[in-house]
C-alpha cells in the first residue's frame, strides 16, 4: 500500500460494528439525542451490514470517525441512491482532515457500489458541516449555486 497523505478510512465489516455501536452512541449523546445503548447499535448496524443496503466508513487511530451510508434503487437512473445517514468525527479529532478522509472514501464506496447519487441532511447550524460538504461539490440549490434553495424534510411515523 502506498504511503498516505492523511488519516486513513476503510470499509467496516460486520465485526466492526461494536466499535460503531460505541460511536454512534457517542454521537447521539454529544447532540443531545436519544439514543439505544451501544450494544444495541451495534446488533442493529451488523444486521445492516449484513442486508449489503448498508455500508460503514471507519477512519483514524481509534477509529475515531465514521460514515454511514444507506443505498437503495433510484427512481430516475439504473443507478443506485445513496443517501449518508450520518457523519461522525469524535471531538478531539476533529479538524485534521478525519472528517474529509472518511468522506472522500465513502463517495469512492459509493461509486464503487454504482450510486450515481449522494445526499445527506444537515442541521442549519452546523456551518462545519456545510462547509465540508460543499468542498465536496455538494450543493443545497437547485442547478447549482444560483438556483433555488432545496429543503430536506422529515416526520416521525
Amino acid at each position: 500500500m502506498a504511503a498516505s497523505r492523511g488519516p486513513a478510512a476503510w470499509i467496516a465489516g460486520i465485526g466492526d460494528a461494536g466499535v460503531i455501536g460505541h460511536l454512534l452512541h457517542d454521537f447521539n449523546v454529544e447532540f443531545g439525542e436519544p439514543t439505544p445503548s451501544p450494544e444495541e447499535l451495534a446488533e442493529r448496524v451488523g444486521e445492516l451490514i449484513g442486508t449489503g443496503d448498508t455500508a460503514v466508513v471507519l477512519g483514524g487511530e481509534g477509529p475515531d470517525g465514521l460514515a454511514v451510508m444507506r443505498f437503495r434503487p433510484a427512481l430516475w437512473s439504473t443507478g443506485l441512491e445513496c443517501y449518508l445517514a450520518e457523519l461522525y468525527v469524535v471531538p478531539e479529532r476533529r479538524g485534521r482532515g478525519l472528517g474529509r478522509a472518511i468522506m472522500d472514501a465513502a463517495i469512492e464506496v459509493a461509486r464503487q457500489r454504482g450510486a450515481d447519487t449522494m445526499d445527506l441532511g444537515t442541521d442549519e447550524f452546523d456551518t462545519v458541516a456545510h462547509h465540508l460538504y460543499e468542498r465536496l461539490g455538494f450543493t443545497n440549490r437547485t442547478g447549482g449555486p444560483d438556483g433555488e434553495l432545496m429543503y430536506v424534510y422529515e416526520r416521525e411515523l
